[in-house]
């Protein structure tokens, strides 16, 4: 497959649920390294609700890539975040990318590229000046696509102690 197979389009509040189905791609990879954090493999009823919610928040953007056929392979969600500026910081406006999967039996065929992609325009758009994410440091596959693929690099560092 290549990607002149796919299409990618604006995700709309009726698509909760195919966001909700796509995400099973990427939540068992995040249960399975921390099942301290994250819940077993919610149901798509469970999670249609919750990506209900974010589709209808202000700023948030979310896009589907879709095969010729229609078939969903993947999603991304952002937001898009104004702040102003303060005593310490100037003002910015930035895209946060705060979720992406893409179907395995598409996975290195430029899907997810394509939907970070369609982020990058839509935060150039509304006036961004950056694309930033989080990645959970076990993710290796995911650091690796985000830096090395996407050109991001470290802003800051979360640590952690059990206690």
């Amino acid at each position: 497959m290549t990607t002149s197979s796919v299409q990618v389009r604006q995700a709309l509040h009726e698509d909760a649920g195919v966001l909700a189905q796509l995400n099973q791609f990427v939540h068992g990879l995040h249960v399975a390294a921390r099942p301290d954090v994250f819940r077993p493999a919610p149901a798509v009823e469970e999670l249609t609700p919750i990506f209900s919610g974010f589709l209808a928040r202000e700023r948030a953007i979310a896009f589907i890539a879709e095969l010729g056929d229609g078939t969903p392979v993947g999603y991304i969600t952002a937001i898009i975040h104004d702040r102003p500026a303060d005593a310490l910081m100037h003002a910015r406006s930035f895209v946060f990318v705060e979720h992406i999967a893409v179907d395995p039996r598409v996975a290195r065929t430029r899907v997810g590229s394509v939907l970070v992609e369609a982020v990058r325009a839509a935060g150039l758009e509304a006036g961004c000046t950056s694309l930033i994410t989080d990645v959970w440091d076990f993710n290796k596959e995911a650091l690796a696509f985000f830096g090395e693929g996407q050109g991001l690099g470290p802003m800051r560092h979360w640590l952690e102690a059990k206690l």
